[in-house]
Protein backbone atom coordinates (compact mmCIF):
# COMPACT_ATOMS: atom_id res chain seq x y z
CA UNK A 1 0.00 0.00 0.00
CA UNK A 2 3.07 2.70 0.68
CA UNK A 3 4.35 1.74 -2.52
CA UNK A 4 0.85 2.75 -4.19
CA UNK A 5 0.32 5.96 -1.70
CA UNK A 6 4.13 7.63 -2.85
CA UNK A 7 2.51 6.96 -6.55
CA UNK A 8 -0.44 9.00 -5.76
CA UNK A 9 1.43 11.70 -3.96
CA UNK A 10 3.67 12.20 -6.68
CA UNK A 11 1.23 12.94 -9.38
CA UNK A 12 -0.91 14.81 -6.71
CA UNK A 13 2.09 17.03 -6.19
CA UNK A 14 3.35 17.41 -10.07
CA UNK A 15 -0.01 18.49 -11.00
CA UNK A 16 -0.26 20.62 -8.37
CA UNK A 17 3.00 22.71 -8.97
CA UNK A 18 2.47 22.17 -12.47
CA UNK A 19 -1.36 23.66 -12.69
CA UNK A 20 -0.21 26.97 -12.32
CA UNK A 21 2.59 27.02 -15.31
CA UNK A 22 0.18 25.91 -17.16
CA UNK A 23 -3.03 28.42 -16.75
CA UNK A 24 -0.15 31.26 -17.43
CA UNK A 25 0.59 28.84 -21.03
CA UNK A 26 -3.50 28.75 -21.79
CA UNK A 27 -3.67 32.67 -21.04
CA UNK A 28 -0.86 33.54 -23.53
CA UNK A 29 -1.88 31.28 -25.78
CA UNK A 30 -5.75 32.26 -25.98
CA UNK A 31 -7.34 28.91 -24.62
CA UNK A 32 -9.64 30.75 -22.12
CA UNK A 33 -13.65 29.67 -21.86
CA UNK A 34 -15.78 32.63 -22.85
CA UNK A 35 -18.83 33.24 -20.86
CA UNK A 36 -21.59 31.60 -22.54
CA UNK A 37 -25.66 31.65 -21.96
CA UNK A 38 -24.93 27.77 -20.84
CA UNK A 39 -22.19 28.27 -18.84
CA UNK A 40 -22.06 29.05 -15.03
CA UNK A 41 -18.77 30.74 -14.74
CA UNK A 42 -18.60 34.46 -14.54
CA UNK A 43 -15.87 35.27 -15.86
CA UNK A 44 -13.42 34.08 -18.87
CA UNK A 45 -11.73 31.10 -17.62
CA UNK A 46 -8.16 29.49 -18.58
CA UNK A 47 -9.05 25.86 -19.63
CA UNK A 48 -6.11 23.19 -20.48
CA UNK A 49 -5.78 21.93 -17.37
CA UNK A 50 -5.33 18.56 -18.31
CA UNK A 51 -1.97 18.89 -19.56
CA UNK A 52 -0.90 19.26 -15.59
CA UNK A 53 -3.05 16.38 -15.07
CA UNK A 54 -1.42 14.36 -17.92
CA UNK A 55 2.03 15.42 -17.34
CA UNK A 56 1.36 14.38 -13.21
CA UNK A 57 -0.05 11.03 -14.16
CA UNK A 58 3.37 10.69 -16.37
CA UNK A 59 5.73 11.19 -13.74
CA UNK A 60 4.21 8.90 -11.15
CA UNK A 61 4.09 5.98 -13.86
CA UNK A 62 7.49 6.82 -14.80
CA UNK A 63 8.72 6.47 -11.20
CA UNK A 64 6.26 3.62 -10.35
CA UNK A 65 8.56 1.68 -13.76
CA UNK A 66 11.60 2.37 -11.23
CA UNK A 67 10.22 0.70 -7.85
CA UNK A 68 10.93 -2.79 -7.93
CA UNK A 69 7.79 -3.61 -6.12
CA UNK A 70 6.04 -2.56 -9.37
CA UNK A 71 8.68 -4.06 -11.38
CA UNK A 72 7.15 -6.59 -12.78
CA UNK A 73 3.84 -4.45 -13.73
CA UNK A 74 6.41 -2.56 -16.81
CA UNK A 75 8.69 -5.16 -17.66
CA UNK A 76 6.36 -8.20 -18.07
CA UNK A 77 3.40 -6.21 -20.17
CA UNK A 78 2.95 -3.32 -22.50
CA UNK A 79 -0.49 -2.35 -20.84
CA UNK A 80 0.51 -0.02 -17.83
CA UNK A 81 2.44 1.87 -21.24
CA UNK A 82 -0.53 1.51 -23.54
CA UNK A 83 -2.17 3.10 -21.00
CA UNK A 84 0.29 6.22 -20.85
CA UNK A 85 0.68 6.06 -24.42
CA UNK A 86 -3.32 6.70 -25.00
CA UNK A 87 -3.52 9.33 -22.15
CA UNK A 88 -0.81 11.57 -23.26
CA UNK A 89 -2.03 11.57 -27.15
CA UNK A 90 -5.80 12.14 -26.15
CA UNK A 91 -4.59 14.99 -23.83
CA UNK A 92 -2.84 16.63 -26.60
CA UNK A 93 -5.78 16.37 -28.69
CA UNK A 94 -8.03 17.93 -26.13
CA UNK A 95 -5.50 20.48 -25.86
CA UNK A 96 -5.87 20.94 -29.52
CA UNK A 97 -9.16 21.72 -28.77
CA UNK A 98 -9.12 23.73 -25.86
CA UNK A 99 -6.74 26.09 -28.14
CA UNK A 100 -8.57 25.69 -31.70
CA UNK A 101 -12.14 24.55 -30.90
CA UNK A 102 -12.00 21.73 -33.02
CA UNK A 103 -15.24 20.25 -34.80
CA UNK A 104 -16.96 17.19 -33.00
CA UNK A 105 -15.77 14.66 -36.14
CA UNK A 106 -12.15 15.80 -35.98
CA UNK A 107 -12.48 15.24 -31.86
CA UNK A 108 -13.98 11.66 -32.65
CA UNK A 109 -11.61 10.45 -34.48
CA UNK A 110 -9.07 11.69 -32.21
CA UNK A 111 -10.87 9.28 -29.61
CA UNK A 112 -10.44 6.22 -31.75
CA UNK A 113 -7.18 6.61 -32.11
CA UNK A 114 -6.04 7.32 -28.68
CA UNK A 115 -8.53 4.26 -27.79
CA UNK A 116 -7.29 1.85 -30.54
CA UNK A 117 -3.08 2.73 -29.68
CA UNK A 118 -3.93 1.70 -25.98
CA UNK A 119 -5.64 -1.17 -26.78
CA UNK A 120 -2.89 -2.21 -29.78
CA UNK A 121 -0.50 -2.59 -26.52
CA UNK A 122 -2.58 -5.00 -24.92
CA UNK A 123 -5.30 -2.58 -22.96
CA UNK A 124 -8.18 -5.21 -24.28
CA UNK A 125 -11.61 -6.87 -23.29
CA UNK A 126 -10.71 -10.50 -23.62
CA UNK A 127 -13.15 -12.02 -21.25
CA UNK A 128 -16.54 -11.48 -19.33
CA UNK A 129 -16.40 -12.21 -15.87
CA UNK A 130 -20.09 -13.03 -16.29
CA UNK A 131 -21.03 -16.64 -17.44
CA UNK A 132 -17.40 -17.23 -18.50
CA UNK A 133 -17.44 -15.41 -21.89
CA UNK A 134 -14.72 -15.07 -24.24
CA UNK A 135 -14.39 -13.01 -26.72
CA UNK A 136 -12.85 -15.66 -29.53
CA UNK A 137 -11.51 -12.53 -32.47
CA UNK A 138 -8.81 -10.44 -31.75
CA UNK A 139 -10.22 -8.91 -34.14
CA UNK A 140 -13.77 -8.36 -32.39
CA UNK A 141 -12.14 -7.73 -28.93
CA UNK A 142 -10.23 -4.60 -30.68
CA UNK A 143 -13.56 -3.22 -31.44
CA UNK A 144 -15.23 -3.82 -28.73
CA UNK A 145 -12.58 -2.57 -26.78
CA UNK A 146 -11.79 0.70 -28.44
CA UNK A 147 -16.24 1.73 -28.44
CA UNK A 148 -15.99 1.05 -24.66
CA UNK A 149 -13.31 3.05 -24.14
CA UNK A 150 -14.73 6.10 -26.78
CA UNK A 151 -17.88 5.85 -24.69
CA UNK A 152 -15.88 6.45 -21.30
CA UNK A 153 -14.87 9.34 -22.24
CA UNK A 154 -17.46 11.27 -23.65
CA UNK A 155 -19.48 10.15 -20.17
CA UNK A 156 -16.49 12.09 -18.70
CA UNK A 157 -16.57 14.61 -20.96
CA UNK A 158 -20.24 15.39 -20.47
CA UNK A 159 -20.29 15.40 -16.85
CA UNK A 160 -17.63 18.61 -16.86
CA UNK A 161 -19.64 21.52 -16.13
CA UNK A 162 -18.99 22.66 -12.54
CA UNK A 163 -15.95 23.54 -10.95
CA UNK A 164 -14.33 20.52 -9.15
CA UNK A 165 -17.02 18.21 -10.57
CA UNK A 166 -15.20 15.73 -12.77
CA UNK A 167 -12.23 16.11 -11.01
CA UNK A 168 -13.42 15.22 -7.63
CA UNK A 169 -16.22 12.28 -9.40
CA UNK A 170 -12.88 10.41 -10.59
CA UNK A 171 -11.25 10.87 -7.38
CA UNK A 172 -13.83 9.55 -5.39
CA UNK A 173 -14.72 6.77 -8.24
CA UNK A 174 -11.07 5.90 -8.84
CA UNK A 175 -10.31 5.65 -4.82
CA UNK A 176 -12.90 3.15 -4.00
CA UNK A 177 -12.09 1.22 -7.69
CA UNK A 178 -8.52 1.37 -6.36
CA UNK A 179 -9.45 -0.37 -2.83
CA UNK A 180 -11.06 -3.15 -4.92
CA UNK A 181 -8.64 -4.19 -7.26
CA UNK A 182 -6.00 -3.64 -3.96
CA UNK A 183 -7.98 -6.03 -2.03
CA UNK A 184 -8.77 -7.77 -4.82
CA UNK A 185 -5.08 -8.44 -6.02
CA UNK A 186 -3.98 -9.60 -2.13
CA UNK A 187 -6.73 -12.03 -1.89
CA UNK A 188 -6.22 -13.66 -4.80
CA UNK A 189 -2.30 -13.52 -5.02
CA UNK A 190 -1.20 -13.11 -0.83
CA UNK A 191 2.53 -13.34 -1.95
CA UNK A 192 2.63 -10.44 -4.65
CA UNK A 193 0.00 -7.11 -4.72
CA UNK A 194 1.23 -5.64 -7.78
CA UNK A 195 -0.56 -5.46 -10.68
CA UNK A 196 -1.01 -2.92 -13.07
CA UNK A 197 -5.21 -1.65 -12.45
CA UNK A 198 -3.50 -0.67 -8.86
CA UNK A 199 -0.73 1.37 -10.26
CA UNK A 200 -2.54 3.31 -12.78
CA UNK A 201 -5.57 4.19 -10.48
CA UNK A 202 -3.51 5.49 -8.12
CA UNK A 203 -1.49 7.52 -10.41
CA UNK A 204 -5.07 8.89 -11.42
CA UNK A 205 -6.24 9.66 -8.03
CA UNK A 206 -3.51 11.61 -7.21
CA UNK A 207 -3.62 13.77 -10.36
CA UNK A 208 -6.88 14.44 -9.45
CA UNK A 209 -6.50 15.33 -5.90
CA UNK A 210 -3.96 17.89 -7.34
CA UNK A 211 -5.57 19.56 -9.96
CA UNK A 212 -8.66 19.81 -7.64
CA UNK A 213 -7.45 22.93 -5.31
CA UNK A 214 -6.66 25.30 -8.44
CA UNK A 215 -10.48 23.48 -9.68
CA UNK A 216 -12.72 24.03 -7.13
CA UNK A 217 -15.19 26.70 -7.26
CA UNK A 218 -14.53 29.75 -8.15
CA UNK A 219 -11.99 27.81 -10.56
CA UNK A 220 -8.71 29.48 -11.24
CA UNK A 221 -8.61 27.28 -14.32
CA UNK A 222 -10.63 24.60 -15.94
CA UNK A 223 -9.01 20.72 -17.07
CA UNK A 224 -10.69 21.26 -20.49
CA UNK A 225 -10.91 18.47 -23.17
CA UNK A 226 -7.40 18.16 -22.85
CA UNK A 227 -8.75 16.94 -19.03
CA UNK A 228 -11.69 15.44 -19.24
CA UNK A 229 -10.72 13.38 -22.15
CA UNK A 230 -7.57 12.20 -20.55
CA UNK A 231 -9.62 11.28 -17.36
CA UNK A 232 -12.44 8.67 -18.82
CA UNK A 233 -9.57 7.08 -20.92
CA UNK A 234 -7.38 6.10 -18.18
CA UNK A 235 -10.29 4.99 -15.87
CA UNK A 236 -11.76 3.05 -19.26
CA UNK A 237 -8.47 1.62 -19.39
CA UNK A 238 -8.04 0.46 -15.76
CA UNK A 239 -11.56 -1.05 -16.18
CA UNK A 240 -10.60 -3.11 -18.90
CA UNK A 241 -7.59 -4.16 -17.11
CA UNK A 242 -9.27 -5.66 -14.31
CA UNK A 243 -12.08 -6.96 -16.31
CA UNK A 244 -11.67 -10.59 -16.93
CA UNK A 245 -7.99 -10.63 -15.30
CA UNK A 246 -8.43 -12.51 -11.96
CA UNK A 247 -10.11 -15.67 -11.67
CA UNK A 248 -12.72 -15.13 -9.17
CA UNK A 249 -11.96 -19.05 -8.70
CA UNK A 250 -8.04 -18.12 -7.09
CA UNK A 251 -10.33 -16.17 -4.27
CA UNK A 252 -10.79 -17.25 -0.62
CA UNK A 253 -14.21 -19.35 -0.19
CA UNK A 254 -14.40 -17.02 2.88
CA UNK A 255 -14.61 -13.87 0.40
CA UNK A 256 -15.77 -15.02 -2.74
CA UNK A 257 -16.11 -12.84 -5.64
CA UNK A 258 -19.61 -12.89 -6.86
CA UNK A 259 -18.81 -13.07 -10.85
CA UNK A 260 -20.33 -9.49 -12.08
CA UNK A 261 -18.63 -7.44 -9.73
CA UNK A 262 -15.68 -6.30 -12.03
CA UNK A 263 -18.06 -5.50 -14.71
CA UNK A 264 -20.34 -3.46 -11.91
CA UNK A 265 -17.81 -1.31 -10.51
CA UNK A 266 -16.66 0.68 -13.30
CA UNK A 267 -20.32 0.92 -14.05
CA UNK A 268 -21.46 2.23 -10.63
CA UNK A 269 -18.21 4.25 -10.39
CA UNK A 270 -19.42 5.86 -13.69
CA UNK A 271 -23.26 5.96 -13.17
CA UNK A 272 -23.60 10.01 -12.89
CA UNK A 273 -21.08 10.59 -16.08
CA UNK A 274 -23.10 6.98 -18.47
CA UNK A 275 -26.83 8.41 -17.05
CA UNK A 276 -25.84 11.61 -18.30
CA UNK A 277 -24.52 10.34 -21.98
CA UNK A 278 -27.23 8.85 -22.12
CA UNK A 279 -30.34 11.51 -21.28
CA UNK A 280 -27.95 14.05 -23.86
CA UNK A 281 -28.19 11.65 -26.85
CA UNK A 282 -31.50 10.79 -26.50
CA UNK A 283 -32.71 14.68 -25.64
CA UNK A 284 -30.53 16.09 -28.74
CA UNK A 285 -31.53 13.23 -31.01
CA UNK A 286 -35.11 13.75 -29.86
CA UNK A 287 -35.10 17.52 -30.87
CA UNK A 288 -33.54 16.96 -33.98
CA UNK A 289 -29.95 18.20 -33.52
CA UNK A 290 -26.33 16.69 -33.21
CA UNK A 291 -25.64 14.09 -30.05
CA UNK A 292 -22.52 16.40 -29.49
CA UNK A 293 -24.70 20.08 -29.59
CA UNK A 294 -23.65 21.43 -26.09
CA UNK A 295 -26.88 22.54 -24.54
CA UNK A 296 -27.93 23.91 -20.81
CA UNK A 297 -29.73 20.70 -19.63
CA UNK A 298 -26.84 18.49 -17.98
CA UNK A 299 -28.28 16.94 -14.33
CA UNK A 300 -25.51 20.11 -13.07
CA UNK A 301 -27.49 22.67 -14.44
CA UNK A 302 -30.67 20.60 -13.37
CA UNK A 303 -29.19 20.71 -9.67
CA UNK A 304 -28.31 24.78 -10.29
CA UNK A 305 -32.37 25.59 -11.32
CA UNK A 306 -34.06 23.54 -8.19
CA UNK A 307 -32.05 26.10 -6.29
CA UNK A 308 -28.61 24.81 -5.25
CA UNK A 309 -25.63 26.72 -4.78
CA UNK A 310 -22.47 25.85 -6.93
CA UNK A 311 -20.51 23.73 -4.09
CA UNK A 312 -23.82 22.10 -3.33
CA UNK A 313 -24.71 20.51 -6.43
CA UNK A 314 -20.72 19.63 -6.45
CA UNK A 315 -21.15 17.59 -3.46
CA UNK A 316 -24.72 16.35 -4.04
CA UNK A 317 -22.69 14.79 -7.51
CA UNK A 318 -19.61 13.84 -5.58
CA UNK A 319 -22.22 11.90 -2.44
CA UNK A 320 -24.03 9.99 -5.44
CA UNK A 321 -21.02 8.87 -6.59
CA UNK A 322 -18.90 7.44 -3.85
CA UNK A 323 -22.31 6.17 -2.10
CA UNK A 324 -22.65 3.99 -5.78
CA UNK A 325 -18.69 3.11 -6.16
CA UNK A 326 -18.07 2.13 -2.12
CA UNK A 327 -21.82 -0.12 -2.53
CA UNK A 328 -20.15 -1.83 -5.48
CA UNK A 329 -16.74 -2.67 -4.26
CA UNK A 330 -18.37 -3.69 -1.33
CA UNK A 331 -20.23 -6.18 -3.08
CA UNK A 332 -17.14 -8.19 -3.56
CA UNK A 333 -16.03 -8.49 0.17
CA UNK A 334 -19.41 -8.66 2.14
CA UNK A 335 -22.86 -10.37 1.79
CA UNK A 336 -24.65 -9.37 -0.23
CA UNK A 337 -27.89 -8.93 1.88
CA UNK A 338 -25.32 -6.59 5.03
CA UNK A 339 -24.41 -4.82 1.08
CA UNK A 340 -28.27 -3.86 -0.06
CA UNK A 341 -28.38 -2.72 4.09
CA UNK A 342 -25.80 -0.06 3.76
CA UNK A 343 -26.57 0.99 0.55
CA UNK A 344 -30.64 1.36 1.28
CA UNK A 345 -29.36 3.69 4.80
CA UNK A 346 -26.67 5.09 2.60
CA UNK A 347 -29.07 6.13 -0.28
CA UNK A 348 -31.57 7.53 2.21
CA UNK A 349 -29.29 9.62 3.83
CA UNK A 350 -28.01 10.78 0.32
CA UNK A 351 -31.51 11.84 -0.25
CA UNK A 352 -32.14 13.34 3.12
CA UNK A 353 -28.81 15.51 2.51
CA UNK A 354 -29.88 16.52 -1.39
CA UNK A 355 -33.28 17.95 -0.16
CA UNK A 356 -31.64 19.85 3.12
CA UNK A 357 -29.15 21.39 0.76
CA UNK A 358 -31.85 23.42 -1.03
CA UNK A 359 -32.12 26.84 -0.60
CA UNK A 360 -34.92 27.17 2.80
CA UNK A 361 -36.69 29.25 0.83
CA UNK A 362 -36.29 27.44 -2.29
CA UNK A 363 -37.79 23.97 0.10
CA UNK A 364 -40.71 26.49 1.69
CA UNK A 365 -42.06 27.96 -1.06
CA UNK A 366 -45.64 27.25 -2.50
CA UNK A 367 -46.06 26.47 -6.78
CA UNK A 368 -47.46 29.95 -8.28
Amino acid sequence: MRTYLLVAVIAAVVTYLLTPVVRRVAISVGALTAVRTRDVHAVPTPRLGGLAMVAGFAAAMLLASQIPFLDAVFSQSSQAWGVLLGGVVIALIGAADDVWDLDWMTKLAGQFLAAGLMAWQGVQLITFPVFGLTIGSSGFSLVVTVLAVVVVVNAVNFVDGLDGLAAGMILIGGGSFFLFTYLLTRDASPGNYANVASAVLAALAGACLGFLPHNLHPARIFMGDSGAMFLGLTLAGAAVIVTGQIDPAALSTSRALPAFVPILIPVAVLAVPLVEIVTSVVRRVADGRSPFDADAKHLHHRLLRLGHSHRAAVGILHLWTAVLSLTAVSLAFFPPTRVAIGFGLAALVSLVLTARLLPTQRRTSSPE
